[in-house]
């Protein structure tokens, strides 16, 4: 695993979603009040950005923009359709102002 720098807590919307490139993948860093997720950020159903869609604090997901399928914070397994397979998950932890991502 590889520690990536990829922003400061400023940076991120509160709630809400950004994405970020961390060692070559593509991830939406997403922030609800002092807790962070990593996501995958492609839609498995329709290559969207997942960081431009909708974060539901409630109910623990973030929506594709473009077709409307949710997607778990936590285990990145889809929650409605038309998506049918997940996203991955990445650690994710601030040191200081920093956040970082852990990926493979």
């Amino acid at each position: 695993m590889a520690d990536v720098r990829v922003g400061t807590t400023t940076e991120f919307p509160v709630p809400g979603a950004r994405r970020v490139d961390a060692a070559g993948q593509r991830v939406a860093v997403v922030r609800i009040g002092d807790d962070w997720y990593a996501i995958g950020d492609r839609c498995s159903h329709a290559e969207a950005s997942l960081a431009e869609g909708e974060v539901d604090a409630a109910a623990g997901t973030i929506e594709c923009p473009k077709h409307g399928a949710a997607f778990s914070l936590t285990t990145g397994e889809p929650r409605s359709l038309p998506a049918t397979r997940p996203v991955p998950v990445f650690g994710v932890r601030v040191d200081g102002d920093d956040v970082i991502v852990e990926v493979p």
